[in-house]
């Protein structure tokens, strides 16, 4: 799929003032938000949800914290209510931590993956298909 970054905003929901802003990596195999458990102090105190177990890339499984509600915006897309999670990650070679967002948030956002630009847009219709009439 080749990689898309794209920024994003994550918003306490409860101390609107506390923020992270950076950039993520769309990861179409990840649950959800997930960020490093470093930046957790930025959202002020957003409750933890739950500890949960995830599996990473290398099939460790590890410890990491749910919390929520927080906003969520990738890109310039609809901002929505969610959960974010946060798991102890390594800086790469430069020093910087690379979160993903998963299927989740861009299901939740509207958004879609061109494979052919190698960027997000905005579907155009939510998908009801399973809705009978």
């Amino acid at each position: 799929m080749g990689r898309i970054l794209v920024p994003f905003r994550v918003a306490s929901w409860s101390e609107s003032s506390k923020e992270i802003r950076g950039v993520g990596m769309v990861d179409t195999g990840a649950y959800g938000m997930i960020l490093p458990a470093v930046w957790r102090a930025a959202l002020g105190t957003p409750p933890a949800i739950a500890v949960v177990d995830v599996e990473l890339a290398d099939q460790r499984v590890v410890k990491a914290e749910v919390c929520g509600p927080v906003e969520i915006q990738i890109d310039g897309f609809r901002r929505v209510l969610g959960e974010v999670i946060f798991v102890d990650m390594v800086p790469n070679a430069r020093g910087e931590y690379e979160p993903l967002i998963g299927y989740t948030i861009l299901e939740a956002c509207n958004v879609v993956v061109d494979m052919t630009q190698h960027r997000l847009v905005a579907r155009k219709y939510y998908d009801l298909k399973r809705v009978a009439a």
